[in-house]
């Protein structure tokens, strides 16, 4: 028996920005979620709810995955709305981050809680403990901690932090619901300041700080070392604090210096002077539009403490420094970085240093094992690997030698010493037998909470193979694979960016043909985003350059073969999309018997951006749809209408919901909200497709189309857009020709044709338009520079 929750409605208690984006994407996972805040003084009782709900629609990154869906929140208020507390399953409370206030508020809502209902707190670092002594004894075993990272649709993490009176079942269950139903990576900490995610995110970013000074380098050129180039996210250090808030950031630090007297590091607890100065003058960050960095004009300016001004931002990294980063061997690169002289390669070992140290010192508090810390900081932090991972690829002997002969010479920032468990001649923290717990000095295996029986691939550890599964066919482009005894088949890509090329197209061909003769099914899934970046550009760009029109045609006519066979395939083809797919990878998922979508799925036919038009059956498609929607003696021009404009613009989804307000997903297609559980769903509705008996659609020979009079209505709206000067002349071509293929071309309107037809017209458009001198530039524009030329 799982302990399940069934949540069929939930409640979020505060408006602000957290608790107005987390109501956002519980509406996303489609739950019925009440939005709660105080009354509003005058007007409307719900009206604080209800400004926080429009201005999700302005918010970017955008909280709802489709801005229809803010119509589906419900507003409500403490005074007039309680007793709505009583239909809800889970309650999640957000409001500012006070002891006094929250605890005031639980005394206030706890005659209304439900008797089954959970109640957590969003906190990024109370105490859950001293939260849960306000709430009476039986609502106590139904309450703890789960911290959200902002923004709570993207960031993938999600701690959660059990009181000493939650009940197992209620953690196991909402840890169940967090990762399927939200999509997240969830990390069980301990009651400890800041938990584990902030404690050690925090920390790292005060010794970059304190280094900054140390070092005597700039904030841009710290930004230059703690971003990509160390595998941390382009905002990096100051970057970061300024999209935060720098306010929030003292806030922060105050609160450690506040809740851990006895930190062997509390005397860095304290905001930097110059951050302290800023807060003062009332230069916050992004949201005053001046912190460490400000705007003028396009220019970004850095602060230089020198100067008591801003300057231009340079940030460069030394030329010895970044080649030395550029190492592949991590203990080659941390030795290197150790022995240099060099003021930034100091402070990159320091920060590394002292980080590690600090880590490990306090893994017992505030983690059941390390695994746990690096993933914390992988999915909050957004680093490409964790602290312990780190350490133990640079050879883990060696880095703790180096760290406690810097303690011993007081060049670390704290005298304290490193556990003993570090020099117990192990070689890491991680291994195939689980992850090191100092707690219980044993290695711990991963969760065996059954949610996690649907990820085939979870994100891996350093250390962590998964079996990749027998290969049953392999090219240049694809390999197909199967796990042993399994009657369904994958096939993934091997391209750059899981771009199409000629050996991705034959691939998949004799993949779908194996899967027709050994298998049941047969999923497209990558490995790794992007689902498909679309067609090889540079490899059409060479034949039509090399004037090999007929190649060129062949090869189109080839991409078309591939998704008409995975279309017409006797076995069902599911394609899993997530992250990027434009053009072709649409188009291959459009052909699919179904496809899965992980939420965020970014899909686009935008062969217009680079001067062409969909022509791997993508139009086809549409048409045969819009035919099919109409009905006999319907209107299929109107159905037209949505889609004609989606791929003239080129407009890609922001989210696989948006997907489907486009058009360029089905109603009945599936969105996933956690991308490790995308294959495991993929292959449950390949399977049930097949034990359905399942056979390919009928040839679609009497498909209706707008024809001449469909093209004439488009014209007449692309003439006003050039007129108006919103579109170039080479633009009202290819939305000309998108028209023209859409609408089945110069025929009667409502005349019947069939896919050969409507295929031909793509191709010959396509190839068209290919040897138009203003298409090659725009295709050679978008190889060099990755961004849409207007010509």
């Amino acid at each position: 028996m799982s302990n399940k929750i069934l949540v069929r409605r939930a409640a979020v208690l505060g408006a602000g920005v957290m608790g107005a984006q987390i109501a956002a994407h519980l509406t996303n996972a489609g739950v019925d979620t009440v939005l709660f805040d105080l009354p509003a003084k005058d007007g409307n009782p719900n009206g604080i709810v209800d400004k926080a709900i429009a201005g999700l629609a302005k918010l970017s990154p955008a909280p709802l995955a489709d801005k229809a869906l803010a119509g589906r929140l419900t507003a409500a208020n403490y005074e007039t709305g309680l007793e709505q507390l009583a239909g809800c399953d889970l309650i999640v409370e957000a409001i500012a981050e006070r002891m006094d206030w929250k605890q005031d508020l639980y005394r206030k809502i706890a005659p209304h809680v439900a008797s089954h209902a959970v109640l957590a707190s969003n906190t990024s670092g109370l105490g859950i403990n001293k939260l849960a002594e306000v709430l009476p004894e039986e609502l106590r075993h139904r309450f703890c901690g789960v911290h959200f990272f902002n923004p709570p649709r993207y960031m993938h993490l999600a701690e959660l932090i059990p009181a000493r009176s939650t009940d197992a079942a209620v953690l196991e269950g909402l840890e169940t619901f967090l990762t399927t139903t939200l999509g997240k990576g969830v990390v069980i900490a301990k009651d400890t300041p800041n938990f584990i995610g902030n404690r050690i995110g925090v920390f790292s970013m005060l010794a970059a700080m304190h280094h900054t000074g140390q070092f005597k380098l700039g904030f841009d050129t710290v930004d230059a070392l703690t971003g990509p180039a160390i595998g941390r996210p382009k905002s990096a250090t100051y970057r970061t604090a300024d999209v935060v808030g720098l306010d929030t950031m003292a806030h922060v630090i105050k609160t450690m210096a506040d809740t851990l007297p006895d930190d062997p590091w509390h005397q860095y607890f304290k905001a930097p002077k110059w951050l302290a100065g800023l807060v003062e003058k009332g230069a916050l960050g992004a949201k005053t539009g001046a912190g460490f960095y400000t705007k003028r004009g396009k220019d970004i300016l850095v602060l230089d403490l020198k100067a008591q001004d801003y300057r231009a931002s340079a940030g460069e990294l030394d030329a010895d420094v970044a080649a030395l980063l550029k190492e592949r061997d991590p203990a080659k690169k941390f030795a290197a970085l150790r022995a240099s002289a060099h003021p930034q390669a100091k402070f990159l070992w320091a920060c590394f240093r002292d980080t590690f140290h600090y880590s490990a010192f306090h893994l017992k508090d505030i983690a059941e094992t390390a695994r746990d810390v690096d993933f914390a900081m992988r999915w909050g932090y957004g680093w490409s690997v964790g602290p312990f991972e780190s350490w133990q690829a640079a050879g883990w002997k060696q880095v703790a030698e180096w760290i406690a002969e810097d303690i011993v010479a007081g060049e670390a920032m704290s005298n304290a010493t490193l556990p003993d468990w570090v020099f117990d001649g192990r070689d890491g923290v991680h291994s195939t037998d689980g992850s090191y717990s100092p707690g219980r000095d044993t290695m711990v295996p991963r969760s065996s909470n059954p949610v996690y029986a649907r990820q085939r691939f979870p994100d891996a550890l350093l250390g962590e193979k998964f079996s990749q599964g027998r290969t049953v066919f392999e090219n240049d482009g694809v390999r197909m694979w199967a796990d042993e005894g399994d009657d369904l088949a994958v096939v993934s890509f091997k391209t750059k960016m899981n771009t199409v090329s000629d050996q991705v197209l034959d691939g998949l061909q004799e993949a779908i043909t194996r899967a027709e003769k050994e298998f049941a099914g047969l999923v497209i899934w990558q490995a790794k985003e992007p689902f498909s970046a679309g067609a090889d550009l540079s490899g059409a760009l060479g034949l039509l350059q090399a004037n090999d029109i007929k190649g060129f045609d062949a090869m189109v006519a080839n991409f078309q073969r591939t998704s008409q066979r995975i279309k017409y395939s006797q076995v069902p083809v599911v394609a899993a999309v997530r992250g990027l797919a434009l053009g072709g990878g649409c188009e291959f998922q459009m052909h699919a018997a179904r496809t899965v979508f992980g939420l965020e799925s970014y899909v686009g036919l935008v062969e217009a951006g680079v001067g062409l038009l969909p022509a791997g059956g993508g139009l086809k498609e549409l048409a045969v749809r819009a035919s099919d929607a109409a009905g006999p003696n319907g209107d299929v021009f109107a159905e037209l209408k949505t889609v004609f404009e989606t791929i003239a613009m080129a407009k890609v989804a922001g989210s696989a919901l948006e997907a489907k307000s486009l058009q360029l997903a089905r109603k009945d297609d599936v969105v996933v909200f956690n991308a490790f559980e995308l294959l495991h769903v993929a292959k449950a509705q390949a399977r049930a497709l097949a034990e359905s008996g399942y056979r390919p659609p009928l040839p679609a020979r009497r498909i209706q189309v707008a024809g001449d009079v469909g093209i004439a209505t488009f014209k007449m709206l692309l003439v006003n857009m050039l007129e108006g000067r919103f579109i170039s002349e080479h633009d009202y071509e290819i939305a000309t020709r998108i028209a023209t293929v859409l609408c089945g071309g110069e025929v009667d309107r409502g005349s019947l044709v069939d896919e050969d037809w409507l295929l031909k017209l793509e191709r010959e458009h396509f190839v068209a338009l290919a040897q138009m001198p203003k298409t090659q530039a725009r295709v050679a524009h978008m190889l060099q520079t990755g961004k849409p030329l207007r010509n």
